[in-house]
């Protein structure tokens, strides 16, 4: 095991990698003065991960929302769930699947060791019987069906869905009723094994530790397994969109919209270029812009306005939402703006503020071990050092941000609304 140290001139900070033989990454953030810990135990498994194969072995096509749904079953064993264990630690534990990770977590005060052993054996300890599977698929169903009725999920995922032809990001990630009805018990051990190996999973860890006796305990407790490579299959697409306004009838009681502009994307953006875009949304639609104060003006938008920077493996979006009485006023103001700065450039000032608000963000976050873990995540996901962000944000130039604004094309975008069922 190699272990690389990582600090911050600037910073009284102190971070520890190391990768194990068998590809296993760790990262762990000692904060001496806190009294909280948080780890995370994850895999680079997502719900866009519909097509893979290991090596030379041809590709395997797996129902939709299956990483979720081992997500769930991964709780289980035959003495009982990892819940009830971590509740008798006082540990409060979690899991989540999103598009491209699937991360199971906790926070405790105190107990770290006995904890963080817990979660380091139910996720290296899969059972799935046909029984259990099927069981699972009630309770994943109704979840759907909630998704299904929350106005702020569908807005998203109409407008991906009539943004992206192939991409899977398009696709709810718990899946559909009927893709669900497809998984066995077969498929998920076909896809724990080749997307649980080590070499393609991380733990991240924040909190009064000391991370050489930690990493130890790590290296004793990860199963023996030789490395794999995993191959992923390629949804990339340009930046033709299916159709450009799509609308829905639910109970709301103000319209709602979600307006995304997408871009060309092959494979995943660079730190750099997230941290541009990062910024680019602020100097467009953020709280110090001269467009959000236009939109509050007149009425157009409230405090639920909000923007991201939407991006992973094969997609990219810039992408706004909110609720206003007149979505498609908002989403022709944020164009114009988009091809007024354009023409005349961003000012100095406004990017200046954008870039130092992100950098104090950056900073504030070494204060909370949950943010830490997460942005350790975030590393061993795309392999870059803990405070490269930094280091990119005390040199980015506002030629930097100039130049990621004229990839956007206005003419790729889509406005997804929510309107009122009366």
């Amino acid at each position: 095991m190699i272990k690389t140290t990582y600090s911050d001139a600037k910073l009284s900070e102190r971070i520890v990698s190391a990768t194990l033989p068998n590809g296993l990454k760790i990262f762990i953030a000692e904060k001496p003065d806190f009294k909280s810990n948080f780890a995370v135990f994850g895999t680079k498994y997502g719900s866009i991960d519909t097509a893979f194969s290991v090596g030379d072995e041809p590709y395997t096509a797996v129902p939709e929302g299956i990483a979720h749904y081992l997500e769930h079953k991964l709780f289980e064993s035959e003495d009982g769930d990892a819940f009830t264990r971590f509740s008798a630690t006082g540990a409060s534990a979690n899991a989540f699947t999103s598009f491209d990770r699937t991360c199971y977590l906790f926070g405790c005060a105190d107990r770290f060791e006995e904890n963080l052993d817990i979660l380091l054996d139910f996720v290296q300890s899969p059972y799935f019987t046909e029984q259990t599977v099927q069981k699972e698929q009630g309770i994943i169903g109704q979840e759907i069906r909630m998704y299904d009725d929350s106005p702020n999920w569908c807005v998203l995922f109409n407008m991906l869905e009539a943004m992206y032809e192939n991409h899977p990001v398009r696709i709810d990630i718990a899946g559909t009723v009927e893709s669900i009805s497809h998984i066995t018990a077969d498929l998920l051990y076909k896809c724990y094994d080749t997307f649980y190996n080590p070499s393609n999973m991380f733990v991240c860890i924040a909190g009064n530790v000391k991370a050489d006796e930690l990493m130890k305990r790590i290296e004793k407790a990860i199963k023996p397994t030789a490395p794999i490579v995993v191959n992923r299959a390629d949804f990339s697409e340009g930046t033709d969109v299916k159709c450009r306004y799509v609308e829905k009838r639910m109970e709301v009681a103000k319209p709602i919209f979600c307006f995304g502009f997408k871009e060309q994307c092959e494979g995943e953006r660079t730190l750099k270029e997230r941290i541009e875009s990062g910024i680019l949304m602020d100097v467009l639609a953020g709280g110090i812009s001269p467009l959000y104060e236009s939109l509050t003006d007149k009425g157009l938008i409230n405090d639920e306005f909000d923007s991201e920077y939407f991006n992973g493996n094969g997609y990219s979006v810039v992408l706004f939402q909110g609720e206003s009485d007149d979505p498609q006023a908002v989403c022709d103001a944020i164009s114009a703006e988009i091809e007024r700065l354009k023409r005349d450039g961003i000012p100095q000032e406004l990017f200046e503020a954008a870039r130092k608000g992100t950098y104090g963000m950056a900073i504030k976050g070494y204060n909370n071990v949950e943010t830490i873990a997460m942005n350790l995540v975030d590393c061993a996901m795309a392999g870059f050092g803990p405070f490269d962000d930094l280091e990119i944000l005390r040199n980015l130039k506002k030629e930097d941000v100039e130049a990621r604004l004229a990839l956007i094309n206005t003419e790729s975008s889509v406005l997804s609304v929510i309107l009122p069922k009366r």
